[in-house]
């Protein structure tokens, strides 16, 4: 794993990610002249870039220049706001072109030579149906198509959004306006789609999200029919759900193919996620959140129930506190870091110092370590760091074997 020094402190590829992730990159027009033909590279954010560090690890490619802009236009901030949260998301990272080769800059000095997956036709795409691919599916890192809101969020639309969640705030917006919600994507458009990526683009892995439902028995029909559709792909299939009511329905999900379930609760700190997660706090309710994970890992095995954690919206002791209860059940915490730029969240768009994401890459390779967690088996997702860290704690646990 690479080493870097960042204003005199030796970070590592794991903490360079988290800090790129968390504050973006200034992206030189060279850049896309020069890969517009051979780099999976796009101005638009909706096409979710990434780039790959010289050790092959992959980072979330947030362009700030495009970013804020598109924020902008969609959540109709005023321009005092806008201002605030521009001198918020000032970043040191700059991608430009240097001796030919794409390189990454922290405060103007050169720290790594970077590349990106090869180019692809994936977001010019349609489906039979006439659906664009693009705003319904990314590609992610080398291996994965993540569908990324699948069905509309009833709790943002009820005005109960998760702060940092771009589509939540979306659908807000669009429920104060009085439109209608989108329908669900059809299930046939997303095994089309799937279809396209796995053989066009190398994916092996696929990704299952939808908004928060009041009613499960809906959310049920529309995971049904999705799994139903691409139970014959290979690699992994995570499911992000709401969780049910009825247990019965992971069983279900198992049967149709799901590797692994996620009923996320992102903010351990109750005070602090009924303020950020307001729907999950106030409709769902964390007990049933914890019940149906609790009942995924018993029944079918450590790592089969995850949970995400949002990492940089919360104390360090608080998000300590929630990944152990959940490592110590069999429950697997996986760490997002946040993007503040993305979307403000208790009036803030500040990201954590290094030290603090240093303290969680620490934890989290103690608690895979020690309750025998292993994330899924890919090269890296875009701003997911469990992957990393579970590298990460193979290498310092050989390390300690040989010494």
């Amino acid at each position: 794993m690479n080493k870097y020094v960042i204003d005199g402190n030796s970070i590592d590829a794991v903490e360079l990610k988290c800090l790129i992730v968390s504050r973006g990159i200034k992206v030189d027009n060279a850049v896309y002249r020069r890969h517009k033909n051979t780099a999976r590279l796009n101005s638009s954010p909706l096409c979710c870039n990434c780039l790959l560090l010289s050790d092959g690890t992959v980072v979330q490619l947030t362009d700030t220049n495009f970013h804020l802009r598109l924020l902008s236009n969609v959540l109709k901030w005023d321009n005092i706001r806008l201002l605030k949260y521009l001198s918020e998301s000032s970043t040191p990272f700059s991608l430009r072109m240097q001796d030919d080769r794409p390189t990454l800059f922290y405060n103007n000095i050169a720290i790594d030579t970077v590349s990106f997956p090869p180019a692809s036709d994936f977001y010019r795409q349609k489906t039979a149906s006439g659906g664009p691919f693009v705003g319904n599916a990314v590609l992610q890192g080398l291996d994965w198509v993540a569908f990324q809101c699948l069905w509309a969020c009833e709790y943002a639309a009820e005005g109960q959004p998760c702060q940092f969640c771009f589509s939540g705030a979306d659908f807000e917006n669009t429920a104060k306006k009085g439109k209608n919600l989108p329908t669900a994507v059809p299930a046939s458009d997303v095994a089309e789609i799937a279809r396209y990526a796995f053989d066009n683009d190398g994916v092996s892995n696929i990704q299952i999200t939808g908004g928060s439902t009041y009613d499960g028995s809906m959310e049920a029909k529309h995971i049904t029919k999705y799994l139903s559709e691409i139970r014959n792909t290979v690699g992994e299939t995570l499911l992000f759900i709401t969780p049910p009511a009825d247990t019965s329905l992971i069983d279900r999900y198992f049967t149709l193919g799901a590797s692994r379930i996620a009923c996320s609760i992102e903010v351990w700190d109750m005070g602090r996620a009924s303020e950020i997660t307001p729907g999950k706090v106030n409709i769902t309710g964390r007990e049933r959140h914890l019940r149906v994970l609790e009942y995924i890992a018993q029944k079918y095995g450590p790592g089969k129930a995850f949970s995400n954690f949002i990492i940089g919206i919360e104390d360090f002791g608080t998000l300590a506190e929630g990944a152990t209860w959940l490592a110590e059940r069999g429950i697997m915490p996986t760490a997002s870091v946040w993007m503040p730029m993305g979307r403000p969240v208790m009036g803030s768009m500040r990201a954590p110092s290094v030290d603090y994401y240093r303290r969680v890459k620490e934890l989290f390779a103690e608690l895979y370590t020690k309750y025998k967690l292993e994330p899924t088996k890919s090269k890296g997702v875009n701003v997911c760091i469990e992957r990393e860290i579970w590298k990460y704690a193979n290498e310092r646990n050989k390390l300690r074997v040989t010494s």
